[in-house]
């Protein structure tokens, strides 16, 4: 099989690499170049607290309130991903590293001694010590190649005012940590090139 031809051509010298897009491996160095942020997304099912960390949970709209993640078809607790009617969103605090990575793992107990809030609006089991926490609704579930995609309709939303400027976030294949000193911020109206 013959390689299609990259449109970026790197002239002599060029620090641009041509990255394969058939190639898992040489695809996920592409992808890991956007920087996350990281939440872990849990719900009930069967009687039974699930949970999942994902770096693909993504806002989509303000009216109607919609978020996104996606869980993979490989995923061991697909079944329980595609069945829910609801979820709940922690979105993760820069000290939180070892919890991203519990969740990221198929444990037969990911919950032990995880510190949890019931949410008020679906009663689903919040992380402690996050960002943030939404609960949603099922909107809409799409199969997208080898994930599908939930859609969710935002019911309530909280911020922790001691976390909220502390993310973790996720880059280059390894967490990151928001600079403490922030950089300069970007001017106001570069807020309305990014559609909000």
């Amino acid at each position: 099989m013959t390689m299609p031809e990259s449109p970026f051509r790197a002239a002599r010298g060029s620090s641009i690499e041509p990255l394969a897009v058939d190639d898992g491996r040489s695809l996920r160095d592409a992808y890991a170049l956007f920087p996350t942020g990281v939440a872990i997304i849990t719900a009930i099912s069967g009687g039974e607290r699930v949970g999942m960390t994902v770096s693909s949970f993504a806002t989509v709209s303000l009216a109607p309130p919609l978020v996104s993640f996606s869980v993979a078809l490989s995923a061991k607790a697909l079944e329980a991903w595609t069945s829910v009617t609801t979820f709940g969103v922690s979105i993760l605090a820069d000290t939180q590293g070892d919890l991203s990575t519990r969740f990221a793992r198929s444990l037969a107990d990911k919950w032990s001694g995880v510190a949890v809030r019931q949410g008020e609006a679906a009663g689903l089991p919040l992380i402690e010590g996050a960002c943030g926490w939404l609960e949603c609704a099922v909107h809409e579930r799409q199969p997208g190649g080898d994930h599908v995609t939930v859609l969710g309709r935002v019911l309530s939303a909280a911020r922790n005012r001691e976390a909220a400027g502390r993310p973790l976030l996720f880059f280059g294949g390894a967490y990151r940590l928001v600079s403490a000193e922030g950089g300069d911020p970007l001017p106001d109206a570069a807020m309305w090139l990014h559609g909000w």
